[in-house]
């Protein structure tokens, strides 16, 4: 596994998706509020961060693999602030769309004494415009070839239009080229082409249009996504459960979860797809970089708010379980 840690540097991975700003308020709590029955936060710092596909794209970063991020943001100073912060991350912002119809994606959550207190959303969810969809196929175009697998982020804010999404399957298949997606809503289909998906388990059975029951759910949706959808392999992640691998003409192959403390599972996902796409990029098989991402999701989830995964630190905790292992044979 280390050998394939160390290939991830070789690997350039396109990100295009539903960019945001992470805003953290941080204080504590002494008091109920007179006005109503909430918490009076009492403010000590704020702190911001890269959210939605841009987290996806910090976590290609810390694995050493190089990411191209595509997105759209606002004309505002929260877009100001996001370039930024990517720029200070070490990913340009050459790829990036701003559209003064819109407003830049800001989610504020305000954290007290370790917990998330409440969270405010600023957002456009609206498609963007027939213009600005032009400007991403033509930059698609551009990038596609140059790229060893390709990241679909999802977070339903209008970017990732059917025209969008038509122009990233066609130009993946024409170049053979991994398309990994991050879904999102319950109509799977406009991913069709892709080679693999990674619902959690309420999102694969929202999909489905079945009740969440608990495991069996897992199986009954990983099986029907198969057999309904135009794509090569579900992963559906489970939380504490770990996650389960379906591809076609195999068993479903289910992972363990390698979490030993969960305090916050913000952006876990991001670093779930982030972990896949740079191992299969890398050349290596759906199986082995599930594990791989199963453990960099055990890791982050171990942090409070939105947490980059690093190669030095997914190296070094695959290195402590292996010595657990073979102490307990």
């Amino acid at each position: 596994m280390n050998k394939l840690i160390d290939k991830l540097s070789n690997t350039k991975v396109l990100v295009v998706g539903d960019i945001m700003l992470d805003r953290y308020w941080w204080g504590n709590v002494s008091r109920i509020s007179p006005e109503a029955p909430v918490p009076v936060v009492r403010l000590d710092r704020s702190t911001l961060a890269l959210g939605g596909a841009a987290n996806v794209a910090l976590n290609v970063k810390g694995l050493g693999a190089q990411p191209i991020l595509m997105g759209c943001s606002g004309a505002d100073p929260e877009a100001d602030q996001f370039t930024s912060l990517l720029l200070e991350s070490g990913i340009s912002d050459e790829h990036m769309i701003r559209d003064a119809e819109r407003v830049s994606t800001v989610k504020t959550r305000v954290i007290a004494h370790s917990q998330q207190v409440a969270r405010v959303d600023q957002e456009t969810i609206k498609p963007i415009s027939a213009g600005t969809e032009t400007k991403v196929v033509s930059e698609l175009e551009t990038l596609v070839s140059s790229v060893h697998s390709i990241i679909v982020s999802d977070y339903a804010k209008g970017f990732l239009t059917d025209k969008v999404l038509r122009a990233v399957f066609r130009l993946a298949l024409d170049n053979d080229i991994p398309v990994l997606v991050d879904p999102k809503g319950k109509d799977y289909s406009k991913y069709s082409g892709a080679t693999l998906l990674t619902p959690n388990r309420k999102e694969a059975a929202e999909a489905c249009n079945i009740d969440d029951i608990g495991k069996r759910t897992v199986q009954l949706a990983g099986e029907k996504l198969l057999l309904d959808l135009d794509v090569q392999s579900i992963l559906i992640t489970e939380g504490e459960d770990g996650m389960t691998l379906f591809s076609r003409g195999s068993y479903p192959v289910h992972i363990p979860t390698s979490a030993r403390k969960v305090y916050d599972v913000t952006g876990a996902g991001d670093t779930v797809i982030a972990v896949l796409a740079s191992a299969v990029g890398s050349g290596a098989d759906l199986e082995t970089s599930a594990r791989l991402a199963n453990l960099a999701a055990g890791i982050v989830v171990e942090e409070i708010g939105t947490t980059a995964i690093s190669a030095a630190r997914l190296a070094a905790v695959w290195a402590d379980e292996n010595r657990s292992n073979e102490s307990a044979a």
